[in-house]
């Protein structure tokens, strides 16, 4: 064979193994490319079902100095945080979790759509998690609230004659919360009331003395208070007021009169 033409063949050889390369590369970064995709697709879905500490609204510091920053600060950031990464154990464990929000989960408390070997977890985290992420929505620094709106105030006047009345008797309930829980303004029978729960129990559980729909709540767990306050939890309780966001209180109220559960987003 001629010089040229064993050239030629060379050259063709060498073409057609540079593309059969290409082809195998090109195969390869497609199934790369795909599995990419699905682990994305994958784990953006396993996120979504997710539940994540709500973005804190204001600075540690706004609540200075009712509530101190470092309170604030290990509150929202180490207590909170241990609600939601057990509460979100509790969901991988028991898949039929995943098809309840945080409303729904809490609503079910007591009820058969809680596994019973999740019902303590779920009740201790789950409200923990919806308890904390509703506690920072309603309150916010004194120079961003205007007092009771017209209707609140109105509604409390109802119920409790007066709001100094309402605040005494929210006051007492939360002060005499035996241990760690909670103490709430709530709406039950489109009237309001006034209650308390132990632990991270909520009105929103059927185990609930009062099942209400909370539009005010303070938590009372030393750890929401100790390094400020220590054992003077009355003292904690009254410089509350100072910091409640009072128009957060009222989206709550035209929510709860209407029947749904305020927004904790």
């Amino acid at each position: 064979m001629p010089v040229g033409s064993l050239t030629v063949c060379c050259n063709i050889v060498q073409t057609c193994e540079s593309n059969k390369r290409e082809r195998h590369i090109a195969s390869r970064l497609r199934n790369i490319k795909t599995t990419f995709t699905f682990n994305v697709s994958r784990f953006a879905c396993e996120s979504a079902m997710s539940f994540t500490v709500p973005k804190l609204q204001y600075d540690y510091s706004a609540l200075e100095p009712s509530i101190d920053a470092t309170t604030m600060e290990i509150h929202y950031g180490k207590h909170h945080q241990t609600y939601v990464n057990n509460i979100n154990a509790q969901v991988d464990k028991f898949p039929e979790l995943k098809d309840l929000g945080l409303v729904a989960m809490n609503q079910s408390i007591g009820s058969p759509k809680i596994p019973k070997e999740a019902a303590t977890a779920v009740r201790n985290n789950g409200g923990g998690h919806w308890n904390h992420s509703f506690f920072w929505k309603v309150m916010t620094n004194p120079s961003n609230t205007n007092g009771p709106s017209s209707e609140v105030k109105s509604a409390v006047e109802s119920a409790f004659g007066s709001v100094d009345e309402m605040k005494a008797k929210f006051n007492a309930a939360a002060a005499g919360r035996f241990g760690s829980g909670w103490a709430w303004l709530a709406v039950k029978d489109g009237k309001l009331i006034i209650t308390s729960t132990p632990n991270q129990d909520n009105p929103l559980m059927q185990i609930a003395d009062d099942p209400s729909i909370p539009i005010l709540g303070l938590d009372v767990w030393e750890h929401a208070y100790y390094l400020k306050y220590q054992n003077r939890r009355p003292e904690y309780v009254s410089a509350f007021w100072n910091v409640v966001n009072w128009e957060q209180v009222a989206e709550n109220f035209t929510s709860a009169k209407g029947g749904n559960v305020p927004n904790v987003e």
